[in-house]
């Protein structure tokens, strides 16, 4: 207890990282991202295919780079195929932003347990630190890459290529996104420093040249690989992925979903809400400063830094519509960052209580994940204690990736009745509202064995197989 109240900010961080910690296995596999990408990772380890993640048995997927597969299935060869392993790798990329920002908090002179503890209680990023996605991974590469190219433009000149290892990061884990958004934060900074010698600091201080070749040996060979073993990859992920996806909303040519699409600025809502509660903290945070410091004195280099990288990505997704709201995660940090440097000591007190909601939030959260949201919006429940692997199981109208990665890939769909077997027993997933015995199953013979409320799961035999 001592501890605790003599270092309340780390212990504020320290809880919000133990409760996601012992959170990750406490509900199962949600439809759609999760249980998509978990279902990739169980492929990856299945057929022992490492280069090209499986978007189905045979489909290779081109949505992404598999540096996030990579994390779930290397963490599920180790520990086993679990929930908990899957998503163990995320919260460690988390644990090592934090680390991050915690260091170079301390080395500009802020409170590095302010700054941890800013990040780690930031409600966007305490979901997606123990969530299987790609977001993550990408925001490791992009604290990364900042850090390094802002110690490199104070003189460092060999951290430069820390900053082009942040990016090869990037490239593997969400593709040349990374660069884009660097670059917005990066380039306008610059400007405000240096004026038309930017470009001039740039080259003095950086190893621009060499840290780009680099960058792609790190990179660039998965990409020439995963092209040869499956020729039509680059022109989907860069062309596709990269400019369709952006300027469309809604676009039609998504091989393996449907796109979003909200409407254009989206994006600042999505960080007003998933920013919680440090958006609103912000602020007021940079009024108090203004309102104490003098007439005279202005943004610091630092601050100014901060502020570019923060606002990178929401600028760069004011325009788009097919936006999710873990897209503001990549600026995070920076938040975290400039609330420590603009936070007085005398603050401390009270943001230590703002922290401590987060961490009441996500208990909360997990439990209704756990009783209600998780049976709903996953069939793991649908399936336990009912299916076998030696029995067929179909699914009518839909089938979600949740029956894939809990069945191991047996789950078939079939698109109409005329697909069911006639033979044998099989088990068949419908949605609740449908009444089976209107489906034309007249000669078998069918029991509702689980009822959900997007599903039941039947028991059907033929009339051949009747006793």
């Amino acid at each position: 207890m001592s501890w605790i109240k003599k270092h309340p900010l780390l212990s504020v961080m320290l809880l919000a990282m133990a409760v996601r910690l012992l959170s990750l296995g406490a509900y199962p596999l949600t439809d759609t991202t999760e249980a998509r990408y978990g279902y990739m990772a169980k492929l990856m380890v299945m057929t022992d295919n490492w280069l090209t993640p499986q978007f189905d048995i045979g489909v290779p997927f081109w949505g992404k780079p598999p540096l996030h597969t990579w994390m779930s299935a290397g963490s599920a060869s180790l520990l086993g195929m679990s929930e908990f392993a899957l998503r163990l790798p995320h919260w460690l990329a988390a644990a090592m932003i934090v680390a991050l920002v915690g260091w170079i908090a301390r080395r500009e002179r802020s409170s590095a347990a302010l700054a941890m503890m800013t990040l780690a209680t930031t409600v966007i990023f305490s979901i997606a630190a123990g969530a299987i996605m790609t977001d993550m991974a990408l925001t490791l590469g992009m604290t990364i890459a900042m850090i390094g190219f802002y110690l490199g433009w104070q003189g460092n000149y060999r951290a430069g290529y820390l900053g082009f290892v942040g990016l090869a990061i990037g490239l593997l884990a969400k593709g040349p996104l990374i660069i884009v958004l660097m670059g917005l934060a990066v380039g306008p900074w610059l400007l405000i420093q240096h004026g038309l010698g930017a470009f001039k600091v740039l080259w003095q201080r950086f190893p621009l040249l060499t840290g780009t070749a680099a960058m792609f040996v790190i990179a660039g060979p998965w990409y020439l690989a995963a092209e040869k073993a499956t020729p039509g990859f680059l022109d989907y992920f860069i062309v596709g992925e990269h400019y369709l996806r952006f300027v469309e909303s809604g676009w039609q040519g998504d091989l393996y979903g449907s796109a979003h699409d909200q409407p254009r600025g989206t994006i600042w809502i999505y960080w007003l809400s998933s920013a919680f509660p440090w958006s609103l903290i912000l602020p007021l945070l940079w009024w108090r400063q203004r309102k104490a410091d003098k007439p005279a004195s202005g943004v610091s280099a630092w601050q100014s830094y901060l502020l570019c990288w923060m606002l990178s990505p929401l600028i760069l997704f004011t325009f788009a519509g097919n936006i999710l709201p873990a897209y503001i995660l990549p600026g995070i940090p920076a938040l975290a960052l400039l609330c420590a440097s603009l936070a007085a000591q005398r603050d401390w007190g009270w943001l230590t209580k703002v922290g401590m909601i987060t961490p009441v939030i996500l208990l909360i959260a997990v439990a209704v994940m756990n009783v209600k949201v998780g049976p709903e919006r996953s069939d793991k429940s649908l399936l336990a204690g009912h299916y076998q692997p030696q029995t067929p199981l179909y699914y009518l109208h839909k089938r979600p990736f949740s029956a894939q990665y809990y069945s191991d890939g047996r789950a078939q769909f079939a698109e109409s009745i005329d697909e069911l077997p006639t033979v044998q027993r099989y088990l068949l997933a419908i949605p609740s509202d449908w009444n089976w015995q209107q489906l034309g199953l007249e000669n078998q013979q069918c029991t509702v064995l689980e009822q959900r409320r997007k599903r039941q799961l039947l028991e059907c035999q033929p009339d051949a197989n009747l006793d």
